[in-house]
Order: structure tokens, then sequence, then C-alpha cells
């Protein structure tokens, strides 16, 4: 086996296992979040408390959204390196030309709605029960910095096959190119 077959099924693992870990920090994540929300409401009268649910929503969110990220720039570095001969794998080109056409928009890989549903839901934390003003704007603004996060980091990971696709093969014709093939071991 070369080095450029064994860095193929490196990156393509690597892709697996984090596609893998993304499905199962999600309900980890949404889990760990409502015990914790759910424990502030019952036990806590400070609306700043709620910031602490909000910490885990932010950073299991910012992993997910890491993950998917690297997931993507893999993704296109096969596609420009090992998908140019017709007879090698096609699986990211092919994915990448039937992903915009699914029905409904296709799939959410960063969950934002979840996310945002979840963000607005610990909110409402926050007034459990009614706070005065002064103590609940800094919980409402970072609640609010949050949502336009997930917000932007849905847009921009709309954008990144596409992107980062015309990167690669940019990188690629100014001569950069993978390890070149080693001898059968």
């Amino acid at each position: 086996m070369s080095l450029r077959d064994d860095e193929f099924r490196v990156l393509r693992q690597t892709i697996a296992v984090r596609g893998t870990v993304r499905m199962v920090l999600v309900p980890l994540t949404l889990f760990g979040w409502r015990l914790l929300a759910g424990a502030l409401v019952i036990f806590s009268e400070w609306p700043i408390a709620a910031l602490l649910s909000l910490g885990v929503l932010v950073g299991g969110f910012e992993a997910i959204h890491g993950l998917h990220v690297g997931v993507e720039r893999l993704g296109r570095y096969i596609q420009v390196y090992y998908e140019l001969e017709a007879s090698g794998p096609q699986w990211e080109s092919t994915a990448m030309r039937l992903g915009p056409g699914l029905p409904g928009g296709g799939v959410d890989p960063l969950f934002t709605v979840l996310f945002v549903c979840a963000a607005l839901a610990n909110l409402l934390t926050v007034f459990i029960p009614p706070p005065p003003v002064s103590e609940a704007a800094l919980p409402v603004i970072l609640h609010a910095a949050f949502i336009i996060r997930v917000v932007r980091a849905r847009r921009a990971a709309a954008r990144q096959r596409g992107n980062e696709l015309e990167m690669f093969k940019k990188v690629r014709a100014e001569g950069t190119a993978p390890p070149p093939a080693s001898p059968s071991r």
C-alpha cells in the first residue's frame, strides 16, 4: 500500500469518526444543558446563573461547528487531490453535486435550529422568577450574541464547500500536490 493510499484511508476514517462524534455530541450537549437549566430553574433565583447552562450550549455548538468545518475541509482536500481521475474515488464530488438539490434544503449539519431553540428556552430561565431589568440585561445580551453566532456559522457553513473547493484547486494549480506514491510495503 502506498503512502497516498494510506493518506486517503486515514482521511476517510477521520471524516467518519468526526461525523460520528458530532452525532453523539448533539444529544449529550442538549441533555447536559437540560439538566443544568432545569436545576437552575428549581434552585437558583439569580438570572446570571442561566449563563452556566448557556455555556454548555456554547461549548457543544463550538465543538460541533469545529468538527463540521474540519470534515468539510478534509472532504474538499480529498475531492481535489484524489478525485480528479475518473477511475478514482468519486464520493466527495458526487456528494457535492447532490447536496444542494435535496428537496427541503437538505440537512442542517450544525443543528442550528436545535441550538437556537435551546438558547431561547434557556433565556426563559432568566425570567423565572421575573428579575429586575438590570439583572436580566447581561444574560439577554449574551444569549442574543450566541444566537447571532449560530446564524453566522450556518451562513459560513453554507459557503464553505464552494469556497474551499476553489482554494484547494488554486493551491493544486500552483503546484502543491499530496505526497508522492511510495513503494508498496
